[in-house]
């Protein structure tokens, strides 16, 4: 299974980014996917994610800002990301569930100026 993210860049205080994350490879059926971001010198960790029936779950950081979407057709997950702030700024992966394994995307640069 390969991951390609797009979407990064560099954005002012406020503004908005959408992430997308297509999935490759031998796919039988994802069941999770998910975006995580990891800053400099702290732990990576869970921004949002959404079963293939599109329950999804939030950190609390994201709530009301971040909005986790996914077309199953194209094996896609999307992260609209509005009203950024510069403690957003970090590398995001998306993470995919096939069965029992776990698969990540190579990240992509979230850069917040205030």
């Amino acid at each position: 299974v390969q991951l390609q993210a797009s979407g990064g860049g560099l954005v002012q205080a406020g503004g908005s980014l959408r992430l997308s994350c297509a999935a490759s490879g031998s796919i039988f059926s994802i069941s999770v996917m998910g975006w995580y971001r990891q800053a400099p010198g702290k732990q990576r960790e869970l921004v949002a994610a959404i079963t293939r029936g599109g329950m999804s779950n939030y950190a609390d950081s994201a709530k009301g800002r971040f909005t986790i979407s996914r077309d199953n057709a194209k094996n896609t997950v999307y992260l609209q990301m509005s009203s950024l702030k510069p403690e957003d700024t970090a590398v995001y992966y998306c993470k995919v569930v096939v069965k029992i394994n776990d698969y990540w995307g190579q990240g992509t640069q979230v850069t917040v100026s205030s």
